[in-house]
């Protein structure tokens, strides 16, 4: 029979020693797992977290056995390359921090037990991630289990298996489901036991396969946040070992003109992404804590979830199946192709499939995330994601593959025509460009591909939510902006159904240790809500009033910003309601009637008391007049940059800043003025952006972009752009 125990206790963390035995005869740091040695100094900035080897060492006596029982150490999550010694001995390593893998110990216990496992999350050129925008945390950050299985079990040592898999073939028209259940066995067995709807059947193993098909009559569907429908298959041993796994049945197709369909109807994916860390735990998480995620999750009403960007936990997949979220799974191929990295991708790849498999929230698999930009596309990495893409459809031939895409590549380039469906991560209106462009581009690429089916895998703008104004701007990390970013997104996704999905970028705010920008260290602050979970941004009400349909609510925008230095002020609500009445100090102001935003005028002299009511639903605010503009409220202390100028400070006959930057390197002169500004200025992205800055394609976006909106996004003074204008204002046009 088959026994599971947790082994999480009485563990030292050494971060120095020689070697195992070093490990365990050091003094170390008592912990329980889950743990990371990055929980601190991965979130405070500087990119100076600690990235190496470092050691956990435990001593067990021999757990009690029958003589032809087998004893496995299963490890959920080892960041980042894993070697497992015990009593001195190396019985294992693993290469990949995200996935589950497990050692037999049985044939090197002895009475007394010395384990020693080493984590190395360290700069290499094998194992990824290697260059990307989040903390790598190092540590057994995910529970450790000890496992004791009959000499006859189900197979414990083939990628994590679960030792089952499960396989439903929907008949929507027949209202039927065919379900085969598949189980891999280790040691002797004549025959295996299959249970599915209190339906027994036999099945001889044969070389240490056996299958059973099952037919679920008027089948109860999974389907998504209305009916998340799980059931349940077993299988069983004559030895007494039984594994069991739940799983859903579900049919789904994508229609590039209509977008994503579910059990037959239309069923638009509009969510977020997930990043799996939380402040001060990093990504040592807790059961609460994961289900705090989910909770908001299903707050803000989303449908879908990209887990990125890697696997994520069997705990946290399992709550995307109780709540019917429909879930891009990926692995962490992401940013820099690696040429000595491809066995780890194809492993990392075959991991995340076989241990996910029967998960039904999970439709599709990413193969990569902005891979091309920092590597050139060149056959290698174009045969990584051939291979890639094979592995996929050789281990599940029911669900698609899939992309996220960089900003910056042609949509005409031959790495498009790998996987089954693309989608693509733009920031125009935040890193560069305008808002409008994000329309542009997707309605550029419908019209010249219309048979493939594109989605929106990334989008967002920081914002620290100390941060407001009453004319926000691109680049001044303000909340306010965040809002009116992400206002033009939900209108322009809204518009265009054909989208198979789109997600946020992201719904937490997250470690990314080598940024320094918008009043934090180390946190990327694209967030709907805080590292903490502490604050839901107004941006987070903005997706809940367009995609959250059970809880009727009101939301006041600008809590925040509570002193105010305009006699007019806009007091804008996010609702799902149709109808929205304002209160000032207790009177009624107005009514208006719409969708998702209402937006009132409101003069204000003193303080007061601000409330929207709809029905059952209110909120409040409270803002007062004042004479100055707080500068708590200011990320960049200056004006806006449009008001720097004077009419006569323009010749156009000469450069200027408003010239784009393409038209400007178009002369030799003022584009070494410009270069060498450029290569001189402050960059704040983390260790990426040394990456990708040499990157052709960026190059040539980043030439269709004016000068002065590259520098206020840049948070430049304004004595330093009218210096610029100056210098540019010195060089003649040639026609």
């Amino acid at each position: 029979m088959r026994n599971i125990s947790s082994f999480n206790d009485n563990w030292i963390f050494v971060k120095h020693a020689s070697d195992a035995m070093d490990a365990v005869h050091s003094a170390g740091e008592a912990v329980a797992l889950p743990h990371t040695w990055n929980a601190v100094d991965g979130q405070d900035g500087g990119n100076d977290y600690h990235r190496g080897l470092c050691w956990y060492a435990k001593e067990f006596a021999r757990p009690e056995t029958d003589p032809a029982e087998r004893v496995y150490l299963e490890f959920l999550g080892a960041a980042m390359t894993a070697e497992v010694f015990l009593n001195g001995e190396k019985l294992a390593r693993h290469e990949g921090g995200y996935s589950a893998f497990r050692v037999d110990l049985t044939d090197s216990l002895k009475e007394m037990n010395q384990l020693a496992v080493s984590l190395d999350n360290g700069d290499n050129d094998t194992v990824y991630p290697q260059k990307a925008d989040f903390t790598f945390y190092g540590g057994l950050y995910r529970p450790v289990n000890l496992i004791i299985v009959p000499e006859s079990h189900f197979a414990l040592d083939y990628c994590g298996t679960p030792g089952i898999k499960v396989t439903p073939v929907v008949d929507l028209e027949k209202k039927t489901a065919e379900v085969t259940v598949e189980a891999w066995i280790s040691g002797p067995a004549d025959r295996a036991v299959f249970t599915v709807c209190d339906e027994v059947k036999e099945s001889a193993v044969e070389n240490g396969y056996a299958r059973a098909i099952f037919t679920i009559e008027q089948v109860h569907l999974w389907d998504g946040i209305d009916d998340p429908f799980l059931y349940t298959a077993t299988a069983s041993l004559e030895s007494g070992d039984s594994v069991s796994t739940r799983f859903g049945c579900r049919h789904f197709e994508i229609d590039p003109q209509k977008g994503f369909f579910l059990n037959g109807r239309s069923y638009l994916l509009r969510g977020v992404s997930r990043h799996q860390d939380f402040k001060g735990a990093g990504n040592a998480l807790t059961p609460e804590l994961q289900k705090l995620d989910m909770e908001i999750i299903r707050e803000l009403g989303a449908t879908t979830l990209r887990l990125a960007h890697y696997q994520h936990s069997q705990e946290f997949y399992d709550l995307c199946d109780e709540n019917g979220i429909v879930v891009w799974a990926e692995i962490p191929y992401i940013t820099m192709h690696m040429k000595s990295g491809r066995a780890n991708t194809l492993s990392q790849m075959e991991e995340l499939v076989v241990q996910n498999y029967h998960h039904p929230s999970i439709f599709v698999w990413g193969l990569s995330n902005e891979i091309t930009a920092a590597s050139a596309v060149n056959e290698d990495l174009i045969e990584n994601h051939r291979l890639l893409n094979e592995i996929c459809h050789r281990l599940d031939q029911m669900r698609p593959t899939t992309m996220a895409n960089v900003f910056m590549l042609e949509i005409e380039n031959p790495i498009l025509e790998i996987p089954d469906i693309n989608s693509y991560n733009l920031y125009f209106g935040w890193y560069l460009g305008e808002l409008e462009q994000n329309d542009e581009f997707f309605d550029e690429y419908h019209a010249k591909y219309p048979d493939r089916c594109i989605g929106f895998s990334e989008y967002g703008a920081d914002a620290n939510p100390q941060y407001q104004s009453a004319a926000p701007e691109r680049g001044d990390y303000t909340e306010s902006y965040q809002a009116v970013y992400h206002e033009h997104m939900l209108n322009m996704i809204e518009e265009r159904p054909w989208l198979w999905a789109t997600h946020v970028w992201n719904l937490f705010d997250f470690a990314a240790d080598g940024r320094d920008e918008g009043g934090k260290h180390g946190e990327n602050q694209k967030g709907l809500v805080t590292f903490d979970r502490k604050i839901k941004k107004d941006a987070f009400y903005l997706y809940k009033a367009a995609w959250n349909k059970t809880e009727n609510f009101v939301h006041v925008c600008g809590r925040r910003y509570v002193g105010r230095t305009e006699d007019l002020t806009e007091i804008k609500v996010y609702s799902n309601q149709s109808q929205v009445d304002l209160f000032v100090d207790g009177k009624h102001f107005g009514t208006q009637s719409g969708k998702t935003v209402f937006r009132f005028q409101v003069p204000i002299s003193g303080t007061h008391i601000i409330e929207a009511k709809s029905g059952s639903c209110s909120d409040r605010i409270q803002i007062r007049h004042v004479l100055e503009q707080n500068p708590d409220y200011l990320f960049i202390k200056t004006a806006p940059v449009l008001n720097w100028f004077d009419a006569d400070e323009f010749d156009p006959g000469c450069y200027s800043v408003s010239d784009t930057l393409g038209d400007i390197r178009s002369n030799p002169e003022a584009g070494s003025v410009v270069n060498q500004m450029m290569a001189h200025a402050a960059q704040s992205r983390g260790d990426v952006a040394d990456a990708v800055k040499d990157n052709p394609a960026l190059q040539r976006m980043m030439n269709r972009i004016t000068l002065i909106s590259l520098l206020k996004q840049g948070g430049s003074d304004e004595e330093s752009v009218k210096q610029i204008n100056r210098v540019l204002q010195g060089i003649r046009k040639t026609s």
